[in-house]
């Protein structure tokens, strides 16, 4: 999403945070790395943080990547918890609506290619929506 925001000139704050406590302070699993570098994306960077209750404060829009993430969200968003912020990623289009992002985590070595591509079209409708560009 940086990325693409990136080549759209746009200064969106775009972050990343996950609900379980195990990889925090990690860099990116090897796997992403590489298909993200094939794509012309360095994120060797970047490190594993955990979603807490202030990013819905810091935040416009948050998107959950699966359905049970998004319940764990909820339960750690608490009082904090604002509905109308956040929704599932593959919900930005009608054909996925409800879909959670298949995990590529357990699957051979081309589940992160396509799990890219996935999140790739998401990103591109997300900008979409919220963005007019021709780049996009």
């Amino acid at each position: 999403m940086q990325h693409l925001c990136k080549a759209a000139n746009l200064d969106w704050e775009i972050d990343s945070a996950r609900t379980e406590s195990y990889h925090i302070g990690e860099k990116p699993h090897f796997e992403s790395q590489r298909v993200c570098k094939e794509n012309g994306i360095e994120i060797g960077h970047l490190h594993a943080r955990k979603f807490i209750h202030s990013d819905f404060k810091q935040f416009d829009r948050i998107y959950a990547m699966s359905t049970d993430v998004l319940a764990e969200m909820k339960l750690i968003a608490g009082n904090y918890w604002e509905e109308d912020k956040i929704q599932l990623f593959l919900d930005v289009e009608q054909e996925t609506k409800g879909q959670s992002v298949k995990d590529p985590w357990y699957g051979p070595p081309s589940g992160y290619d396509e799990v890219y591509a996935v999140i790739e079209k998401g990103c591109r409708a997300i900008l979409k929506k919220y963005h007019t560009n021709d780049l996009l």
